[in-house]
């Protein structure tokens, strides 16, 4: 004989289910509601006064005012950003801990390190904050002075002219190395202890060329004490309005560009990556932020958790190829 199950007891019943699914949400959801309750930290995983702290401290300024707590940027430099990014890689999920992500560190040095503390997988990638290419620039005694001359210059000429790099496996590095690939030419590799020793010679004219961040050259080829050859983005930079592209210039997909995203440690949970990834775009509006990025020739970008995650596959893959083909490697 089957008993009739009354009203009230079908809703209390019911009541308990809806109250055990809760439950088992409950952590995640209630976390990301109340996120964030103290300080964010926002890990640069470079010394201060570079371009990356740069962008770091900007970021953080306008994300302080999205979340309504501060975030607070904390320098941790070395090993080109590795030992910062595996800093974050390592710390707990809870959204209080981020990483100013980067083309070295999150792309590079996966190839160009023989063993490396992290891998892609240990991070939750937020958004691409923003993009910079390379720029090829001559001393003002190199006898090209455009990109075509250039490379007939050094084609005809194999091994006689130099390079100069902000280090082995930098971006510039490799990025001469895709071009050394790609237009068949050679060019002796000097390596420097980064930028700034790089343009002191450059500017001397003990070295021929180089590829550098747009940033850091803008002010030496605006005095005229360098000469650009060529961007290496895909489109023209606002920042060089009269300079070409390597790939218009004869090289269609030729890319060699530095970027800054946000990232988390993976396992952060999605409600809060994508209240960040909501403040982050939001920031990027700002008309402030996006001045002071687009004056020295970024582009600024904001896109979504699943774009940014997918660009940073595409980089890891381009950036081991140039790798690969340079040979470089670092203990």
């Amino acid at each position: 004989m089957q008993h009739k199950t009354s009203p009230a007891r079908r809703r209390l019943g019911l009541a308990a289910i809806a109250l055990g699914a809760a439950a088992a949400v409950a952590p995640g959801l209630l976390l990301a509601q109340d996120w964030p309750t103290r300080p964010v930290k926002l890990v640069v995983p470079f010394p201060a006064g570079g371009s990356t702290d740069a962008v770091g401290r900007l970021l953080a300024a306008e994300l302080s005012k999205e979340l309504g707590q501060s975030v607070v940027v904390e320098n941790k430099g070395g090993a080109n950003g590795n030992i910062g990014s595996d800093v974050v890689a390592k710390a707990e999920p809870d959204g209080y801990t981020l990483l100013l992500s980067g083309v070295g560190s999150n792309a590079i040095s996966y190839s160009l390190y023989q063993s490396m503390p992290y891998r892609d997988s240990d991070f939750a990638h937020i958004s691409l904050l923003a993009t910079g290419p390379n720029v090829l620039v001559a001393n003002m005694d190199f006898p090209a002075t455009n990109f075509a001359d250039f490379i007939k210059l050094v084609r005809a000429n194999p091994g006689k002219y130099t390079h100069a790099s902000s280090g082995n496996g930098s971006s510039g590095h490799l990025a001469m190395e895709m071009l050394e690939q790609a237009a068949k030419i050679d060019l002796v590799h000097v390596p420097y202890k980064g930028g700034a020793a790089a343009i002191t010679d450059m500017i001397g004219g003990r070295v021929s060329v180089m590829f550098l961040n747009q940033d850091t050259l803008l002010p030496q080829v605006k005095s005229g004490k360098l000469r650009a050859l060529a961007v290496a983005s895909a489109k023209r930079n606002p920042a060089y309005p009269d300079t070409p592209t390597v790939a218009e210039s004869g090289y269609p997909g030729f890319a060699a560009e530095s970027w800054f995203g946000l990232s988390a440690p993976a396992k952060t949970p999605p409600a809060i990556i994508q209240r960040l990834n909501q403040a982050t775009v939001k920031a990027l509006a700002s008309p402030d932020i996006r001045q002071k990025l687009e004056s020295v020739g970024f582009v600024v970008v904001g896109n979504d958790p699943k774009a940014f995650a997918a660009f940073v596959q595409s980089e890891i893959s381009k950036w081991g190829g140039a790798v690969k083909a340079s040979g470089a490697r670092m203990d």
